[in-house]
């Protein structure tokens, strides 16, 4: 053990120097910059109500001291937000990655066509003949004649074509809007349709986009549904390997979870399930077999994470493999949870042999992007997890915040006994989860989980959230409007702005390059050490490139009369 942690030494020792140089020039750009007068300046352009509000959800970051932060509150109208739906978070984000499911969408044909393909979640069939249904796009495609007499027979003959088609394992159906005011209950059509196809589980979700106040109700919902209607179905998984862990909240965005996938292969430990990138309906039934589950995106996925420590006895730990440090802390994470030296040698060789190429491409990306800047505006995870490799490319990470993150991804789940639960959050049925009778097997002992701890510092069932990795002076802003995005912009220029399809266009136009962290526009994967390269090129092509600063606007090139609402 300690022969690998001396030879790994060395490979990381260029990435572990310049984030001690990275510190001191931090320090000295987050003072001179004076993040927390923004909050103050941008408050005067809202009417005084919504300003006291937003304030409440900007706030200057202390890691020694983390501020509370407003958050997964109700965007206020016309404020122009990144948020998306609640069926978004359901379908679009839990659901949609899986290729054996047929996932149809019980509404108007826009919702299926936006919530399909359009994360560019990856897929790969094992063999020829396996079924890969992401292709399609399912939806009722229902009209002005199913809002008012009722659309629940539609829904019925969708299913029936797709079984008959198709011949499907499984099928999902999604409420979106409409269906929720008109009053379709696709949970009673789908127990219906289970009787006319018994071999096929069909099972139903209420997501209609206006039940929570963002994504995050959607994915809240869709771990409910699928606890119910899959884990534990099938108790007969096959290993390959000695060790077998769970990888939740990984979407295989661009082809990440194929990278952890051949990363695990390496080092000789099964993935049973991974929830829900490239998934099938036997990796959901088969979850509650594995040793260990790791949680990559937590806002997303941390409820089937307690729901099978709860049932099942399987204990889990935030996990990160976006960063070539952070992915090698992950995997050192598993060696040290299973205490087997010899799967803790190979995990040591397998980094040391990975760290040759991540050295040589951060030496090279660096030299250009040292010093320069980033702000971040993504997802319930992604705005934390890719801070890790703006870190290693010496990068500075200015301004950060979520779109339907909650107080504990900002501030860690210890605020979560405090967060008070408000009519939206009513809005989500509450399941109860009991051991279960005849298969819950606590994986390791309370006294086990404690030594780990205190050994190896592996906190168990928690998160610190993004606020405790994040400088003293950084600002953090939830929900992050229009308006504040191109105050940020024209004040601060930063050399790279990162966030969604609705922001891209309108920071380029800006002069800034912009980079797309939901769907990475045509890059990836950018996971674990082959993701941390690509990563490094990507990011010193557009944070290096002058092209974004000789663009300018049509209202930049010529004269404009500009006005400004008075408020009293």
């Amino acid at each position: 053990m300690k022969t690998h942690r001396k030879a790994l030494f060395n490979s990381e020792l260029c990435v572990m120097n310049y984030v001690l140089k990275k510190n001191v020039m931090a320090k000295t750009l987050i003072e001179d910059l004076d993040l927390g007068k923004f909050a103050e300046e941008i408050s005067k352009a809202y009417p005084s109500k919504i300003a006291k509000k937003r304030l409440k959800s900007m706030v200057v970051n202390d890691p020694d001291s983390i501020p509370q932060i407003q958050a997964n509150v109700r965007t206020i109208p016309g404020i122009i937000t990144q948020r998306g739906c609640t069926y978004a978070g359901c379908k679009g984000v839990v659901l949609g990655p899986t290729r054996d499911i047929i996932n149809i969408t019980h509404g108007p044909i826009g919702c299926g066509f936006y919530s399909w393909l359009t994360r560019r979640n990856q897929t790969r069939a094992d063999k020829p003949e396996m079924e890969n249904f992401i292709p399609y796009s399912f939806s009722t495609d229902i009209q002005d004649s199913n809002i008012v007499f009722g659309g629940e027979e539609k829904l019925k003959q969708a299913i029936r074509e797709a079984c008959q088609l198709f011949k499907p394992k499984g099928i999902a159906i999604f409420s979106t809007c409409p269906v929720g005011l008109i009053g379709d209950d696709v949970h009673r059509v789908a127990r219906q349709m289970k009787e006319e196809f018994p071999g096929v589980n069909i099972f139903g979700f209420s997501c209609e986009g206006y039940r929570g106040v963002s994504q995050s109700a959607g994915h809240h919902i869709a771990n409910n549904g699928l606890y119910k209607n899959l884990i534990g179905n099938n108790d007969n998984y096959v290993r390959k390997h000695k060790y077998a862990i769970n990888v939740l909240g990984e979407y295989n965005i661009g082809g990440d979870a194929f990278a952890i996938d051949t990363l695990f292969e390496k080092i000789g430990v099964d993935i049973v399930a991974t929830m829900s990138g490239n998934s099938t309906l036997e990796q959901f039934e088969t979850a509650h077999t594995a040793d260990f589950s790791l949680v990559m995106c937590h806002r997303s996925i941390n409820y089937v994470a307690e729901m099978l420590e709860t049932s099942f006895g399987i204990p889990w730990a935030k996990a990160n493999f976006i960063g070539a440090e952070a992915t090698a802390k992950t995997l050192r994470k598993v060696g040290q949870y299973f205490g087997d030296q010899k799967l803790i040698d190979r995990i040591e060789v397998v980094i040391a042999e990975e760290m040759v190429a991540v050295k040589t491409a951060i030496a090279q990306a660096r030299a250009k992007t040292e010093g320069k800047t980033a702000m971040l505006f993504v997802g319930g995870s992604r705005a934390h997890h890719y801070q890790e490799l703006f870190t290693e490319l010496g990068m500075e990470t200015l301004v950060a915040g979520y779109e339907f993150g909650h107080r504990d991804d900002y501030e860690g789940r210890r605020v979560i006994p405090s967060i008070k639960v408000d009519a939206d959050s009513r809005n989500i049925e509450e399941i109860t989860v009991y051991p279960d009778p005849t298969r819950f097997k606590p994986r390791k002992t309370e006294e086990e989980l404690a030594q780990l701890k205190e050994a190896f510092d592996i906190e168990f069932n928690d998160y610190k959230g993004i606020m405790k990795d994040m400088k003293k002076g950084t600002l953090v802003v939830d929900d992050l409007s229009h308006h504040e995005m191109e105050k940020l912009i024209l004040k601060y220029k930063p050399d790279v702005f990162c966030a969604g399809i609705k922001e891209k266009y309108v920071v380029q136009k800006m002069g800034i390059p912009m980079k797309q962290l939901h769907n990475y526009d045509n890059g990836g994967p950018y996971a674990a050490f082959e993701g941390a390269i690509n990563f490094y090129k990507d990011i010193e092509m557009i944070a290096c490139s002058t092209i974004f600063k000789q663009m300018k606007a049509p209202w930049e090139r010529e004269d404009v009369v500009e006005a400004e609402y008075v408020f009293n």
